[in-house]
């Protein structure tokens, strides 16, 4: 029977940093690794090892950055769902981010765990009741810090990762095989249909 894990507040097991602000002007194509908040929920899965994106080298002395292992979360977003949503960075440099951004680090918690249970139903019932509901949606680092996560040991994380991981390869490739067997089924139907018209028997 497996033992019951204790849930704990994400500020108790860990700590939330805020980023510094950039704009979209300092964006260039090559310079300091960044991770802007509409980023984490548009450009990002569970995990990173690269940026999609770069600021000017001269904002270095001002800006915030996340560390390898780090969990990089967004704090702002269009809808509930999309705020709290979090990337675990495992590049091999550290990378700035953005305001709107927390970066969240524990040394009991595997960034990519804490980055699946982000994306968990649960968590995102949880966290109704602490974004605030402007037009824009926005959650504090203290309320953050009050979510709940389950704290297994480490390897029981990794386990979860790992299980995880290689599920959402499966479903992956079963997308890809429907996807292809949709395209074939759409071809097929207008090659009928366009016979049809055409008077030719299907």
């Amino acid at each position: 029977m497996r033992e019951v894990v204790d849930r704990l507040p994400l500020g108790q097991v860990g700590t939330f940093v805020r980023g510094r602000r950039f704009t979209k002007k300092d964006l260039v194509s090559s310079g300091i690794p960044s991770i802007h908040y509409g980023e984490v929920y548009t450009s990002y899965g569970i995990s990173a090892t690269k940026a999609v994106s770069n600021v000017r080298e001269a904002l270095r002395p001002q800006l915030r950055f996340a560390q390898p292992g780090d969990v990089v979360i967004a704090a702002v977003g269009e809808t509930a769902e999309d705020v709290g949503k979090g990337v675990a960075w495992l590049g091999d440099t550290p990378v700035a981010i953005h305001d709107d951004c927390f970066m969240y680090r524990s040394d009991a918690l595997d960034p990519r765990y804490v980055a699946h249970y982000l994306q968990t139903e649960e968590l995102i019932q949880e966290k109704h009741k602490y974004v605030a509901r402007a037009k824009v949606k926005r959650i504090s680092g203290a309320n953050l810090g009050r979510l709940l996560i389950p704290v297994p040991p480490l390897d029981e994380q990794r386990h979860v990762v790992s299980t995880l991981e290689a599920y959402g390869a499966k479903l992956a490739d079963l997308t890809e095989s429907l996807k292809a067997e949709i395209e074939g089924r759409a071809t097929q139907y207008e090659h009928y249909r366009g016979r049809l018209f055409r008077g030719g028997a299907a």
